[in-house]
Formats: C-alpha cells, structure tokens, sequence
C-alpha cells in the first residue's frame, strides 16, 4: 500500500477528511500511517481553502486500534522511543492546528488510537463502539499524550481507573463521562461531524480561533492565570471588525455577516 493511499485525503467545501485506511490491521499506527500524517497536518496548517477537519477510519470494524504491536515488539527501545515521539508530535499538530479537528470516532478507539482522537477538539463516535487504553495489559503506557490528555478530559479518577486497569468504555459510557460528545448512528456519522463543523464555521473566525487558544493556553496555567488571559483575549477580539459587526447585528436583529478580521 502506498504512502498516499494509507491515510486517504479528501476535501469537501472548506472540510479536510482524513481516513486511516489499514482495515485489515483495524487501521493500527505504524510508522507509515504516522508520517503521512505529519505530512497531512503540515500542509493542512498553511492551506487557507482548509477551515476545518474530520479524522476516521476505513472499515465498520476500528477507527484506530493503536500502534501495530507486531511492529513495536520486534523494536528496540530506542525505535519504540523514537516511534513514539513521532506519535506524539502528530498528536500536537493535531492540537495545534488552529483549526478544528473532529474525531469521527467509526469503531474501535483503543490506545494509540484513543490517544489521536483525545487530541481532536471534539469526538463524535458511533453506537457500538469501544473506547480505551489497553497499554497496562501487554506491559506499555500509554506513551502518545494518554496519560496527559485523558485526564483532562475526564477527570483524574475515572482516567486513572480507565489507564490503570485498561478498561475500556462504550460509547454511551464515553458520553456520559465527557470523552466524547456525540453518539450517533453509523450511517450518520460523517454527517454529524460535517453538522458540528457548520456550527463552528458559522461563528466569527477570529472569535473562535482566540476561544480555542484561551482554551488550550488557559490549562497549562493557574485558575487567575488562565482567567485573566481570557479577559485579555476579549480585550483583543473587541479590536476586531467582526467584534463590530457582532454587536452590531446583535443590537439590529440582524444575522452577523462576518469578515474574518
């Protein structure tokens, strides 16, 4: 399988699609999968024709099932390490993006895979689906971002309980605990993701962009910290012209046309 062809690029009015295409291996991580989404995202970052992204996987079976085991166990600690650290770089440009990034979760999400999708701003999965970090059990960590990124997702707890036991939830448990935020049908996901895209995209470009950064800024810094960057972000959109046409539409009952600065 080609380089081009093991994750799938697609672009629908303004939406990158990205799809993990191993089926066979239920779309596991290998060092292929993981430098043409480097490559991907890099890309993606500079393309202006790009606001948005959708990442899935090929198949009913997996969106990722984590990092190809046959791979890593014939590795030396040096490879596995070095693996990782790619894995984990992708993970930060999927976070850094400055774009959104939506897990359209289509199946499975175990270990590595989770470790993707916790990175995604949102996670949409579809009912059935199984969702954990399995790493304890073959004697790993989860080594791509899990151990940083569950718990803020979900709290020190219920992470500690998923990592430390390896259990795994569904997707109607993944709901209600907050590491998801959508279930939906099969048949219906991709519209789903495409429909919280929309919502996102309607917004003020500028008002979201510094709303995602004030968030993501905003937990590596204390309560006082984090609040107070929040209100210098505000200082900061109010500067802009669709800050202008935002309040201005509001006050006429008017739609907001926004222009981006």
């Amino acid at each position: 399988m080609s380089d081009s062809t093991i994750v799938l690029y697609e672009q629908r009015a303004g939406v990158a699609v990205l799809t993990l295409n191993r089926p066979e291996a239920l779309n596991a991580l290998n060092l292929a999968v993981l430098q043409r989404l480097a490559a991907l995202l890099e890309t993606l970052r500079s393309d202006d024709t790009v606001r948005a992204v959708i990442i899935t996987g090929s198949g009913t079976r997996a969106f990722c099932a984590g990092a190809d085991i046959r791979h890593l166990s014939a590795a030396s600690p040096l490879a596995v390490r070095e693996f990782a650290s790619l894995a984990v770089e992708v993970n930060r440009r999927i976070e850094t993006l400055g774009k959104p990034v939506i897990a359209a979760i289509n199946g499975a999400a175990l270990g590595g895979g989770l470790e993707l999708a916790e990175s995604c701003l949102l996670r949409i999965a579809v009912r059935g689906a199984s969702l954990g970090h399995p790493e304890v059990k073959i004697g790993a960590v989860a080594g791509f971002g899990g151990t940083t990124r569950l718990p803020r997702l979900v709290g020190r707890g219920r992470a500690a309980e998923m990592l430390l036991r390896g259990r795994a939830v569904d997707a109607g448990e993944a709901l209600h605990i907050g590491l998801v935020n959508s279930v939906t049908d099969a048949d219906r996901l991709l519209e789903e993701a495409q429909s919280f895209v929309a919502d996102i995209l309607a917004q003020s470009p500028m008002a979201v962009r510094l709303t995602w950064e004030a968030m993501h800024r905003g937990l590596n810094l204390s309560l006082e910290e984090s609040a107070q960057l929040g209100a210098d972000y505000f200082g900061l959109v109010a500067a802009s012209d669709d800050f202008r046409i935002g309040t201005a539409a509001f006050l006429d009952k008017q739609r907001p046309q926004w222009s981006g600065r």
